[in-house]
């Protein structure tokens, strides 16, 4: 990377960023990280435009009301001066991703990062390792004993967004066994009690 690089907790503020990051060219401005969470009424009903402002709205509503909902990263800037959208990671408590299907035995213990973003222009220079990272120091900073992740192998057709078998491994994940035919649950153990 060339730039400096701030990753920070979505918040309210930030929203206008991931917006101007979703919406570019390439983004993934259709789902609003809408795959694994609660669906919401009509986010999949009407034409294309109205799918993804329902979608877009029940993000900035979660964050409104203090969902950890996933990781800005910034290029060029620090401490909030100015830096330019990069990537985005989505991640939280697991019970924030009910569509993941694995059941939550205890609110927080277990947390989940369920997708990456970095635009193509800014792949290949290290955001979603610094994504990932933080990832991990969010959930720990947050008191949960275990992270959770569900990537893909590189040649998978699909899922991809989930980030990579291979990456999640150099971060110290292991293996706990494959979910359908593409993904593979790993499980970073934070040294406490996971309940989930």
């Amino acid at each position: 990377m060339s730039a400096p690089l701030e990753i920070l907790p979505l918040a309210p503020a930030c929203m206008g960023e991931l917006a101007a990051l979703f919406e570019d060219r390439g983004g993934p401005r259709h789902c609003w990280c809408r795959v694994w969470r609660a669906p919401l009424a009509g986010m999949n009903e009407g034409p294309s435009p109205t799918r993804r402002a329902i979608r877009k709205a029940g993000l900035a509503a979660e964050v409104a009301a203090g969902v950890h909902a996933g990781l800005l990263a910034r290029a060029g800037g620090t401490g909030g001066a100015g830096g330019a959208p990069v990537g985005w990671c989505s991640c939280g408590p697991r019970e924030s991703f009910p569509r993941l299907g694995t059941p939550v035995k205890a609110p927080g213990a277990m947390w989940s990062v369920v997708c990456f973003y970095v635009p193509a222009a800014r792949r290949g220079q290290g955001i979603g390792r610094a994504l990932l990272a933080a990832a991990v120091a969010a959930a720990r900073a947050a008191g949960a004993a275990a992270l959770e992740a569900t990537p893909v192998d590189p040649e998978s057709p699909s899922y991809r967004f989930m980030g990579f078998v291979a990456s999640f491994a150099a971060a110290g994940f292991r293996p706990a066994g494959p979910i359908g035919r593409r993904r593979h649950r790993m499980i970073l153990d934070l040294g406490r009690d996971a309940g989930g």
